[in-house]
């Protein structure tokens, strides 16, 4: 779901993106909001969402680039392309050169994963990784840009192409429940991808990609 179907109000953000050369990893979050919703009532959660990030916190627009709510659904986050490498504020020290997935909801050590979600996260991850060619089980190297994160500014660390976000920052996000899931969100993901014996690399990326890479500016 594009922006302006979840009802983004563009005058709220900063109108300029900025980008990186390319998407290397991604971090998966969670929203820390309640699990009990109906995924047609997403839209009206993203818009609080939106408001608490630009107004509240000051990021200039929602921190993530996509978010991934319990029916799989995908919703563009950040503005400035989906298929574009938009910087964020997800992970600080290590924004550049990834992209944020927000898991809608709170997945504490023993709250369920929706197998829902968990596909529609490695699609989005699959596809994304896939427009630069990144094998999502593999391992990258990252370089800090911030003392705050996990690493002093400047230091080259380790991290899977899909990682947690405490993994670059003191935070229990994306819960243990969801943290616990990321190796099976990979190997999904790299199937997808068409790293398996089953489907060529390179093929068509899902139809909800497709379709919200159209649906965007």
């Amino acid at each position: 779901m594009s922006r302006s179907q979840w009802g983004a109000d563009e005058t709220k953000r900063d109108p300029h993106a900025h980008y990186a050369q390319g998407v290397a990893a991604i971090f998966i979050h969670h929203t820390d909001t309640p699990n009990d919703y109906r995924c047609a009532d997403v839209p009206r959660t993203l818009r609080n969402l939106y408001t608490g990030q630009t107004r509240d916190r000051n990021w200039g627009d929602l921190g993530y680039n996509f978010l991934v709510d319990k029916c799989g659904n995908i919703y563009e986050g950040r503005a400035g392309g989906t298929d574009r490498p938009v910087i964020g504020s997800h992970a600080i020290g290590f924004n550049e050169g990834t992209a944020g997935i927000a898991a809608i909801g709170t997945f504490g050590q023993g709250t369920p994963v929706p197998a829902a979600m968990e596909r529609g996260i490695a699609a989005l991850a699959a596809w994304k990784l896939g427009l630069r060619g990144v094998d999502p089980t593999s391992k990258v190297r990252l370089t800090s840009t911030n003392d705050k994160s996990r690493y002093t500014k400047g230091t080259s660390a380790p991290f899977n192409a899909i990682s947690g976000h405490r993994d670059g920052f003191a935070t229990d996000c994306p819960g243990e429940a969801l943290f616990a899931r990321l190796p099976a969100i990979r190997h999904l993901a790299a199937d997808l991808q068409g790293r398996s014996a089953r489907t060529p690399f390179g093929a068509d990326p899902p139809v909800t990609l497709r379709t919200l890479h159209q649906g965007s500016s």
